[in-house]
């Protein structure tokens, strides 16, 4: 019964969209294809758009409402196809998928970048006091860990102890190296001043990658015992594996090193080269 009202519903969308570039809506589907790099890219641009952070409450409610009218087959006439993408846009943004509960603005994935890029701006401040190295890298860790959580995959609780250890285990690391190699840098006699204050633009990068590691491991380290589920191309169930497990792991891990390289290794090699353009006194 309820595919029949929903192919009702999708029917109706098609017809009042016959006009438009919008694709045919699929509840629950990406919008764009994920076959090919662009409309992946597109669609995690649809993801972080920050643009979702200033949905109001009614225009929530009223996106959320239209899907479930579309769910039912209860869709008034003259909805579009490109009404509904948006509507399930603001929904998959705003509410968690699990638990249907409101996420906090600020660890939304919409909300990684605004609130994410002060952070990144505090990792790269030069000449910075042992304070706020470690302030900046509890700060980055704390935001990082926070966003995890709240878009956990709440459907296999685990216990709040393996998030707290997964997320002291970042912040000690992230704290340690930046703190050990800012100390090293300033002990190197060798280095000249110019070539000190380089290295020591690099130092957020090491720190923050070996964090996420540590983090990733931590939390994930039962997968390596217990396997993680195996699916045939059709998506059934056809096991659990250790081996797959340890690929998943190993490739999460290297993504999360990845990752910070354009925002924390880019900016100290352009300012350097723009301090060497930098006409003489």
């Amino acid at each position: 019964m309820a595919d029949t009202a929903t192919t009702a519903s999708a029917a109706a969308a098609n017809a009042a969209n016959a006009s438009t570039d919008a694709p045919p809506f699929q509840l629950g589907k990406p919008r764009f294809q994920q076959t090919s790099f662009y409309g992946r890219f597109r669609h995690f641009l649809d993801i972080i758009d920050p643009r979702t952070l200033f949905v109001t409450e009614r225009r929530l409610r009223e996106a959320v409402q239209l899907l479930e009218d579309y769910k039912h087959g209860t869709l008034r006439p003259g909805v579009t196809n490109e009404q509904l993408w948006s509507a399930q846009k603001i929904k998959q943004a705003i509410l968690h998928p699990d638990t249907n509960e409101k996420i906090f603005m600020p660890f939304r994935m919409s909300g990684y970048i605004p609130f994410g890029t002060p952070i990144v701006v505090g990792l790269l401040l030069p000449n910075q006091t042992l304070a706020s190295t470690v302030f900046w890298q509890w700060l980055n860790q704390s935001h990082n860990a926070c966003v995890n959580y709240a878009n956990r995959n709440a459907t296999k609780p685990s216990p709040a102890s393996k998030f707290i250890q997964g997320y002291l285990g970042a912040v000690i690391s992230a704290v340690s190296i930046a703190v050990g190699l800012n100390v090293l840098v300033q002990k190197a006699n060798k280095f000249t001043p110019a070539t000190r204050l380089l290295v020591q633009r690099f130092v957020p990068f090491p720190a923050v990658a070996s964090a996420n590691i540590c983090n990733v491991v931590l939390m994930r380290y039962g997968e390596l015992e217990e396997g993680i589920d195996v699916l045939d191309a059709d998506g059934n169930l056809v096991g659990s594996s250790k081996i797959a497990a340890r690929h998943a792991l190993l490739e999460t891990a290297l993504t999360r090193v990845v990752l910070p390289m354009p925002i924390l290794v880019l900016p100290p090699i352009v300012m350097s080269m723009l301090e060497k353009l930098k006409p003489p006194n």
